[in-house]
């Protein structure tokens, strides 16, 4: 299955299969048993006895004409002139272009992954949101943009500028010059349902104003394009080009942003996904007022709590979200949050997953006060902390140099370790994972040859005796696993590994 994005660039996803729908099924069922009743001498009264006696009738609108004319005027084609730079120069003597080290060292070697310039055509959609001539389209359409031209449902074409973009929701809003009078649409006020029409609006495929209608299919779709993912799921068709485009409801207002579709081939299949309006307008206001979204921050790496994990803690539920590391010098740190806390609530609202928390703290916004209950060592406790401002993405590289070191392999984990403190690059606490076995209990719960092992059922881990006395004892106990807490080049994360007899 392919994630497209945009009608120049695309990202390959693994997504599930499809499930038969539970209403065929349902409808077939019925028909078997009607048949079955008829075939013994029931009378068909009998057979009908436990359907339903009434059907719903569903109608919808007996035409959009009326709410397209309304809106298609203010739904534009955005055409961007980019730079970018040309890698497929790079080569690497002696190496495949299919070799995982050829990319490393493409991207990588000694031109620091600099390659030719060159420049790029590519097109989008957007809608206009104010008579002055705002414009709301996805960050990816623009991306890397030196010119950036709106073409009007009228056929014509105005210069327009880059006023802010927001990668992590993928949004950007553009200013048509000298705009004045312009047709526009507004965004809804009430949050749309499943079970809703939908009208999509775009520039599919270059063709201009093109109109497909459907339905909101789900809310809430995480489909990994972001931290911030809550995206609403509609069967209305969306093409390659018709990113950045609107979704309306029937009232002709604007429900969400077009975005992404899920496709083997680059075409509709019927599953598209729209940023909610609720989660634009306010990107949008930031970035009208101040060009970029200023976003509230605590500082921690988070992630799920299995039931392995929350096995591993005693913990009596998997609802909230474990802190695997507190940065130094944030928020959560200078409060007093430690590795191992579960966070299961900001100002006494219930958190139970880290994507939740990690929108919840970032639409607060910087500097606000906020109480973080918590559970540490399975007693409930709230601290007070201040909201500090969401800094910049930073990439995080690993060291791959192995080198060195006495280790061994701890027994039924499938790994072999060595102190960090002797391996070049890995630091000097914990132990680093040498070797693993691709078959071992460590591989199969994500432990990956270069993690470093800082800790073993919550004690400090430097030696290939203190990851086997952390087994061991828990062998002695009975415990089932070993939480184990892990820097990898993703960052720190709390893995749960199965203990074994020995």
């Amino acid at each position: 299955m392919v994630l497209q994005i945009s009608q120049r660039d695309s990202r390959v996803l693994t997504a599930s299969s499809r499930r038969p729908r539970a209403s065929r099924f349902a409808l077939m069922g019925a028909a078997a048993a009607l048949a079955f009743g008829v075939a013994m001498g029931v009378p068909a009264s009998s057979a009908y006895a436990e359907a339903p006696q009434t059907l719903a009738t569903v109608t919808g609108p007996s035409s959009f004409a009326d709410v397209v004319d309304r809106v298609k005027p203010a739904v534009v084609a955005i055409k961007v002139k980019a730079t970018e730079e040309d890698h497929d120069h790079f080569d690497v003597p002696g190496l495949s272009p299919d070799d995982p080290m050829y990319r490393f060292f493409k991207r990588f070697g000694e031109d620091g992954g600099r390659g030719q310039k060159h420049v790029t055509m590519s097109q989008g959609s957007g809608f206009i949101v104010s008579p002055d001539g705002y414009v709301v389209t996805n960050n990816h359409v623009v991306e890397h943009a030196s010119e950036v031209e709106v073409a009007l449902d009228s056929g014509k074409t105005l210069p327009a500028k880059v006023i802010g973009t927001d990668k992590r929701t993928d949004l950007a809003l553009l200013k048509i010059s000298d705009g004045d009078k312009l047709p526009y649409v507004e965004w809804s006020s009430a949050n749309p349902r499943v079970g809703d029409w939908v009208i999509a609006v775009g520039n599919p495929f270059g063709l201009g104003g093109s109109v497909t209608a459907g339905i909101v299919s789900a809310r809430g779709r995480d489909i990994g394009a972001g931290p911030y993912d809550d995206f609403l799921q509609i069967d209305a068709p969306v093409n390659r080009g018709n990113s950045g485009g609107p979704a309306f409801d029937t009232r002709g207002a604007v429900i969400g942003v077009n975005t992404a579709i899920y496709s083997p081939s680059g075409g509709s299949v019927g599953i598209g996904f729209a940023i909610p309006a609720e989660v634009a307008k306010d990107v949008v206001a930031a970035l009208k007022e101040k060009g970029a979204v200023s976003r509230g921050w605590i500082g921690v790496k988070i992630q799920n709590v299995t039931q392995e994990i929350a096995d591993s803690m005693g913990l009596k539920s998997t609802k909230g979200a474990l802190i695997a590391q507190p940065q130094k010098g944030a928020p959560a740190e200078e409060a007093g949050l430690k590795a191992g806390d579960v966070i299961t609530a900001v100002n006494g609202e219930k958190i139970e997953t880290p994507r939740e928390l990690a929108r919840k703290i970032a639409a607060m916004g910087p500097k606000k006060s906020v109480d973080i209950t918590f559970l540490r060592n399975g007693a409930e406790k709230t601290v007070k902390l201040t909201l500090g401002v969401l800094p910049e993405e930073k990439e995080a590289r690993a060291d791959n140099d192995f080198g060195g070191g006495d280790g061994g392999e701890i027994t039924g984990l499938g790994i072999e370790v060595a102190p960090a403190s002797e391996v070049r690059g890995a630091g000097r606490e914990g132990v680093i994972v040498t070797d693993i076995d691709p078959s071992g209990a460590a591989a199969q719960k994500g432990v990956r040859r270069g993690d470093v092992i800082v800790e073993a059922g919550g004690q400090t881990v430097n030696s290939r005796a203190d990851l086997a006395s952390a087994f061991d004892a828990a062998r002695k106990e009975g415990r089932r696993s070993v939480l184990l807490r892990v820097k990898s080049a993703d960052g720190m994360k709390f893995v749960a590994v199965p203990v074994k007899a020995g």
